[in-house]
């Protein structure tokens, strides 16, 4: 491994929920822990496009705290250790804080550093080019400048902000003359035409101690703050909360002379909606693009998607039907956008449906909810082996757990096999262990 490689570091931004992605995104469970293609989750793709051009331990990945858990389970699952590589956010403040804390946690070790910065949630086609535009980003970054991945557009797009390229430098490379906003279609077929206007991406490259400068430069409070909480390992959501909530466009990228745009044409995609998902996969002979168990006839240009239960549908054209197992999801396809609109709904009146799914991921295993009432909820607890499941009485609740497979210790005691059950009552809390190697599955009924 080369000098120039092992300084390398890549900082994957998984903060966001995807709310224009739901019902099969929440709040709880964001679009970066979802496999909509294949059967990696989105932020196990960006780490697994990465590991032939930088070396796998020098990823770490920025998220939530309330997703910290479930992200380290998906990296562990590509085969990487999460320790000391999952960067816990105390409460979301936007792109620039969250790419400064990566970037001084990483100045921390290696104050040299060459520091690549994508999006966890987002899609690539073609692969082998985008490893070598990466390549090209680390040498322009080399040499001091802070460099963006600009996506050439094939078609008048108004969902993205665009990056008018200017003078052409080394590596195909271009000087940002400027970054503009969302625009309407004419503007937008004007940039087409124009043929330097470029998609912004949300990827960056760039060296830790450029951009640093560039932080005490134009944001020197945010900097301070920053290196404080990190320097004491003191970034409490009260702190976190008190830095300002800004884009890394608008408080580097805009104001900086050393952004480059990189014009790449490797197939991204932020599947930032659900036609943005559909355009980017591949149609059957109907032009649909058809997921789960689904009948479909007389159907044309559809977005079909079932997790649980069949989809039956008929005589549709254009539209998106998303299926999950408490929500369903249908509009025509050009406004499924709106489902964010939906969302806030769902946030406002209080509905659990926007926040999290049937099933709940936890470091012990799953909570799935199959049935609740006004008096009673059955559900299914799966536990990982070498772990434990507890549950504190509430005084009130009776609960009664039948083993459906493996085997459970109780109470550091008693065991319990397949088909055998036990009754806990109110005032009795609840302790089970998977001390075996495959998985614990119980039913649990909780009556009160």
């Amino acid at each position: 491994m080369s000098d120039n490689t092992s300084k390398t570091y890549s900082i994957l931004l998984a903060g966001g929920t995807g709310t224009r992605l739901w019902p099969v995104s929440r709040e709880l469970y964001p679009k970066q822990l979802v496999n909509f293609i294949g059967k990696d989750s989105l932020v196990q793709s960006t780490v697994k496009r990465l590991c032939p051009v930088l070396d796998k331990e020098n990823i770490r990945i920025v998220c939530g705290k309330e997703h910290f858990h479930e992200i380290a389970r998906h990296i562990r699952e590509t085969g990487l250790n999460p320790e000391g590589k999952v960067i816990a956010e105390p409460c979301g403040r936007n792109t620039a804080p969250a790419i400064l804390l990566g970037v001084l946690n990483i100045f921390k070790k290696e104050s040299d550093a060459i520091l690549c910065v994508f999006p966890a949630d987002h899609v690539i086609r073609d692969i082998e080019d985008f490893q070598n535009r990466l390549k090209s980003a680390i040498q322009l970054a080399g040499k001091g400048h802070i460099v963006t991945f600009g996506i050439k557009p094939d078609y008048p797009e108004t969902g993205y902000g665009y990056i008018e390229g200017g003078k052409e430098i080394s590596e195909q490379a271009l000087m940002i003359k400027r970054f503009v906003e969302k625009p309407d279609i004419e503007t937008a077929e004007s940039y087409l035409k124009a043929g330097n206007f470029f998609w912004n991406s949300g990827m960056f490259v760039f060296k830790a101690s450029v951009i640093i400068e560039a932080f005490k430069k134009f944001h020197p409070e945010m900097l301070r703050k920053m290196q404080d909480m990190v320097s004491n390992d003191s970034a409490t959501k009260q702190a976190y909360e008190q830095l300002e909530d800004i884009s890394i466009d608008y408080a580097i990228m805009e104001k900086t002379d050393k952004g480059v745009i990189l014009p790449s044409y490797f197939g991204w995609s932020d599947i930032g909606s659900w036609k943005s998902l559909y355009d980017f996969l591949p149609k059957d002979g109907n032009n649909n693009v058809i997921d789960g168990d689904v009948i479909a006839k007389e159907t044309k240009n559809c977005f079909i998607m079932g997790r649980q239960r069949l989809i039956a549908i008929n005589r549709l054209n254009n539209m998106v039907v998303v299926e999950t197992p408490d929500s369903v999801f249908v509009s025509d396809m050009e406004n499924s956008r709106d489902v964010k609109s939906i969302v806030a709904d769902l946030k406002k009146t209080g509905r659990k449906e926007f926040h999290k799914h049937k099933t709940v991921h936890h470091p012990w295993g799953t909570f799935t909810l199959l049935e609740q009432k006004e008096n009673m909820e059955v559900a299914e607890i799966a536990v990982d082996p070498g772990s434990e499941f507890r549950m504190e009485a509430d005084g009130r609740t009776l609960t009664f757990m039948v083993v459906v497979a493996g085997t459970a210790t109780v109470d550091k005691q008693h065991r319990m096999a397949k088909g055998e059950s036990k009754r806990f009552s109110e005032n009795e809390a609840i302790m089970l262990e998977n001390c075996e190697k495959d998985m614990l599955h119980i039913i649990q009924t909780r009556i009160s």
